[in-house]
């Protein structure tokens, strides 16, 4: 903890020497990705803490907790940006309220990048390109030998000074050796002033022969400064095959690596 208040403010005094003018944009807490990159030469950190349930019948559940996620983001050109993802967390599952097979590791190790091609104008989206590598033979404990991958265009309106619809198209492979999933998203948002963002969410996956999961989210979003941010955000399932809810917090804070 003594640790942990001495790298807080110098998290602050660092972020309010680098400030700009344009606020800090960031791809958390919701599930739509944003369309914009982290400007050249600009180092950007995201972390976020989560739990989450999935239920499958009034006695049996699995509950996930990340502790933390962490997207690092580098941007290497003017609309070009470098992507990590790491996850550490912690997995429970119980039966009939018996709690069992508690494991903790190393979740989820995704390298990619984000590509900005096409920029808003009149009717036209913004339109950015995701991609991740997915290198699961790190995960631990439960060890995959077999890589997976992801991808997702995003897009977004602006429909007025405050409010703005952004979303997104994907698919996922867990593993190579499984059927992918196709993602959608869907998410308004608002400005409620320079300091606060709030939005709704739909999202979803589809499985070829399989009935598709759809969820719902909602989070607030409050900027510290321009180069700091902090959010709240839940959500839930709204169909039968996602079935459950989720919690999570996080904050993000970006600065420059040189001229």
């Amino acid at each position: 903890m003594y640790k942990l208040s001495l790298v807080i403010p110098f998290i602050l005094i660092y972020s309010a020497a680098f400030a700009q003018a344009e606020k800090i944009d960031t791809d958390r807490p919701d599930q739509t990705e944003g369309v914009n990159t982290v400007p050249k030469k600009w180092m950007q950190f995201e972390l976020g803490f989560l739990m989450q349930t999935d239920t499958y019948s009034k006695k049996e559940k699995d509950i996930t907790y990340q502790h933390p996620t962490l997207l690092t983001r580098y941007g290497l050109t003017r609309n070009l940006e470098l992507r990590l993802i790491t996850t550490y967390g912690s997995a429970l599952h119980k039966d009939n309220h018996v709690s069992s097979n508690w494991k903790t590791g190393l979740q989820s190790l995704q390298v990619g990048g984000k590509f900005n091609f096409v920029s808003e104008k009149h009717w036209r989206p913004t339109i950015t390109l995701i991609a991740h590598y997915d290198i699961r033979r790190f995960q631990t404990p439960q060890h995959d030998s077999v890589d997976g991958a992801n991808f997702k265009i995003s897009l977004q309106n602006t429909l007025s000074k405050k409010i703005s619809l952004g979303y997104n198209l994907g698919m996922e492979w867990e593993n190579f050796s499984s059927q992918p999933a196709y993602i959608y998203t869907i998410a308004p948002g608002i400005d409620f002033n320079e300091k606060w963002y709030g939005y709704v969410e739909l999202f979803g996956s589809i499985y070829k022969n399989e009935k598709p999961q759809h969820r719902f989210d909602a989070g607030l979003a409050w900027y510290a400064m321009p180069d700091l941010k902090f959010d709240i955000s839940a959500g839930t399932g709204i169909s039968k095959e996602a079935a459950g809810w989720y919690m999570a917090v996080g904050g993000s804070f970006r600065f420059k690596t040189g001229k």
